[in-house]
């Protein structure tokens, strides 16, 4: 039991946060929402609850977040092959089960629960919603213990909303499953995009030798990142050219182990970031006679993947790349662009215009 002092001052913590609480509720925000799936035009700018941070918990004021593959999955349900009755069951069956998408922010710490010791008010914020989405939105809850991480003073919002989708998948990838060593040989299928750039800066900060895969377009880009070579898939493709790779990761659901296999080292490993289901079962069987692991799996995110993102970007070993940038307002734009399959890197959409 708290006493004297100490319990005045819990007191008076709890009257406060339950003014604050008492305050906001009933407040509306503007938000990105669906109510159905479908194209982009789906989605539309409304009016919503402000979110009330709990005990645990604290209210971001949301700066910038981005539109990535996640959400156009979630809004289209244009899954890979094998993976629809899965994905209705994770967005929901018949209709959206969460009506704002946004798997990644950056802001600043409006308010926090009363018993958050960790972030206050004022401090710059980023943060990995996952799948239950919501970044889309001027504010958004998230648990203190939660997959979040103070941003460096040199990141901007906008870079720190884009660090999270690519890098937690390329770290996992590269470091847990796929055991990068300096000096390994490493392919990524699929080099220009949001993850395929987070894993060719990654794997050369792991010590790799990189060469990217991608179209005409995009090779000085790729370049620009640290690729130590890049392949132009409209002109060669890298399964015929009798090179072989430590690892190999696909981000564009075209190199699976059908293809890659002739392409991997003895103990070569290739990673499926994006694969149909068929593929995935498969060539995990057909791998075992061979000595060459095939490996999918879900990246998990974590308060200390997000400060390894932070410390890397910090650091300018990872810094996202930005595409295009929209307003709230533009969303539906903002989709449109994802949608046609173009982008390079990361759109983020600037909810606080600076």
């Amino acid at each position: 039991m708290l006493t004297g002092r100490s319990a005045d001052q819990s007191q008076c913590s709890g009257r406060t946060t339950r003014k604050i609480r008492a305050g906001m509720k009933g407040q509306t925000m503007k938000a990105a929402v669906y109510d159905r799936y479908g194209p982009p035009d789906v989605v539309y700018v409304d009016d919503v609850e402000i979110p009330v941070p709990e005990d645990e918990q604290i209210l971001i004021r949301v700066h910038a977040t981005t539109v990535n593959s996640a959400d156009w999955r979630a809004r289209s349900l244009e899954l890979p092959p094998g993976f629809g009755p899965i994905g209705r069951l994770v967005f929901g069956v018949f209709k959206p089960r969460h009506r704002i998408l946004g798997t990644e922010i950056s802001g600043v710490v409006e308010s926090v629960g009363n018993t958050v010791s960790k972030f206050k008010p004022g401090d710059r914020v980023f943060a990995d919603c996952g799948t239950g989405f919501g970044g889309h939105a001027e504010y958004r809850v998230i648990d203190e213990n939660g997959p979040l991480a103070k941003i460096p003073e040199n990141v901007s919002f906008e870079e720190a909303a884009a660090l999270c989708f690519g890098g937690t998948v390329a770290l996992d990838f590269l470091q847990l499953h796929g055991k990068i060593q300096p000096g390994d040989r490493v392919l990524i299928n699929g080099a220009s995009g949001t993850t395929g750039t987070a894993l060719v800066q990654l794997a050369k900060h792991f010590g790799g030798h990189v060469t990217g895969v991608c179209s005409s377009s995009n090779i000085e880009l790729v370049k620009s990142i640290g690729a130590d070579e890049v392949i132009d898939y409209t002109v060669d493709d890298f399964t015929m050219n009798g090179r072989v790779y430590d690892i190999i990761v696909d981000t564009a659901g075209t190199a699976p182990w059908s293809r890659s296999k002739n392409s991997l080292a003895e103990t070569g490993r290739l990673l499926i970031v994006l694969g149909s289901f068929s593929d995935i079962l498969l060539s995990r069987f057909r791998s075992q006679r061979d000595g060459k692991k095939v490996i999918d799996a879900v990246a998990g995110s974590s308060p200390e993947r997000c400060q390894v993102l932070a410390d890397l970007a910090e650091a300018r070993k990872f810094t996202p790349v930005i595409d295009r940038t929209y307003s709230l307002d533009e969303i539906v734009e903002a989709h449109s662009y994802v949608d046609s399959g173009r982008k390079k890197g990361s759109v983020v959409i600037k909810i606080v215009p600076d």
